[in-house]
């Protein structure tokens, strides 16, 4: 199968590290499209209505996401882009997927978690890959 547009998801982890490298791999070999997305999580009100911040700022995801980038092109991919957008991460990555069907292969990492991990933190690999309207790609950290 040869994919026509790439889109890999990437929350700065190590996970979605080698997410980024397996996508700018297979970018650099078929000279795709590859789309790198940050989700940026909103701010959440507090119990007593101040707002906190959750995650990392636009501006500083801008410049990271920048670097990312950078070490796409470094391992050959040719038409690198960048988008960053404010929400839920797995609902986001989806509704990227659906507003735009050029997309046939997204790219997650997962830290593997399992158990009550699993269960208070949910997995956005697991719902991407139950919700996506195409393949997904999940890249799993080794565990050494």
């Amino acid at each position: 199968m040869r994919f026509k547009k790439l889109l890999v998801a990437v929350d700065f982890s190590e996970a979605s590290r080698k997410a980024l490298q397996a996508g700018a791999a297979m970018a650099a070999d078929t000279g795709v499209p590859l789309v790198l997305l940050h989700v940026v999580s909103p701010p959440r009100a507090h119990a007593e209505g101040a707002m906190f911040p959750v995650g990392d700022t636009p501006a500083g995801a801008e410049a990271e996401l920048a670097a990312w980038k950078r070490d796409a092109e470094a391992t050959g991919a040719r038409l690198v882009t960048t988008r960053i957008v404010a929400g839920t991460p797995w609902h986001e990555i989806v509704e990227v997927l659906r507003a735009d069907r050029s997309f046939d292969l997204a790219i997650v990492g997962t830290h593997g978690r399992t158990g009550l991990t699993h269960v208070l933190l949910g997995s956005v690999a697991e719902r991407v890959v139950r919700f996506a309207p195409c393949p997904v790609l999940v890249v799993r950290v080794p565990d050494y």
